[in-house]
Order: structure tokens, then C-alpha cells, then sequence
């Protein structure tokens, strides 16, 4: 069965980005490579160079996080029509996840009582990543 990875993109800010979601998530970078990375390097403009191609966040239970930064020259709308879902069975730790990712973003939808879960709520980070949490599921 194939393994579903969401692929963020970013406009410049992939770099900072995925090092904040390594820490928040205690992850682990395991790729981060720069457009001047690439075999054909010597051909971009040299404003591209320190922009991300490809990065690769391990989560401590194996799944991955990917992004890269928009090429230069090519148009970058922001991530639009998908939200990043995470689940967590207490209610501690979705909270401290969502205060986390919350700090210089804009909640749409604060932490609070759903019929589904203890806590439940939705937000764009400062990057531009959109998020639902859940923590402490109920039973249905």
C-alpha cells in the first residue's frame, strides 16, 4: 500500500520552515537541498541557488513531511485547498502543538469541545500552512 506524504510549498521560506517543524514536531531533517545542489546549478540565477528543491522532515514514527520552495520565475499562489490533520490521544499535547504552530500565525478556529474530540482546532501557521488538531478523541 503506498504511504501518503504531504508535500508543502513555500516561496523562499522552506529552509525556516521545515527547521521549525523539525523542533516542533522533533523530527529529524533528513534532506534539505538548496537549488545550487543540483547538478545544473551553474545554469540558475545565482538568487535561486539558497532556495530549497527538496526537504525531507522524518517524524518519530516514521512518516515524512516534504517541501520545497517554488523555482524562481515560476508564479507561487500559497498552499491552497488542503489542511495538515494531526491527532493526538491527550489533550495536553495537542494543545501544546497548536499554541506551537499558532505563535505569529492566525487561528481560524480556537482549541474547544467537539462532539468528536476534548479539543479541536484550526489555524495557518506564519508560513502558511493550514492545520486542524484533535486531542483526546471521544468515542462515537
Amino acid at each position: 500500500m503506498p504511504q501518503f506524504i504531504a508535500y508543502l510549498g513555500f516561496d523562499g521560506t522552506c529552509a525556516e520552515a521545515m527547521r521549525f517543524y523539525e523542533k516542533t514536531f522533533s523530527g529529524k531533517l533528513a534532506a534539505l537541498i538548496k537549488f545550487s545542489d543540483m547538478p545544473d546549478a551553474g545554469e540558475m540565477p545565482p538568487a535561486v541557488g539558497n532556495r530549497i528543491m527538496h526537504a525531507n522532515l522524518v517524524l518519530h514514527d516514521g512518516s515524512s513531511l516534504m517541501a520545497g520552495d517554488a523555482p524562481s520565475g515560476q508564479p507561487f499562489e500559497g498552499m491552497k485547498g488542503c489542511m495538515l490533520t494531526l491527532s493526538y490521544p491527550k489533550v495536553d499535547e495537542a494543545t501544546r502543538i497548536f499554541e506551537t504552530l499558532a505563535a505569529g500565525g492566525k487561528v481560524t478556529m480556537p482549541l474547544q469541545e467537539t462532539f468528536w474530540a476534548d479539543r479541536f482546532g484550526m489555524l495557518t501557521d506564519r508560513y502558511g500552512t493550514s492545520w486542524a488538531i484533535n486531542g483526546g478523541p471521544k468515542p462515537m
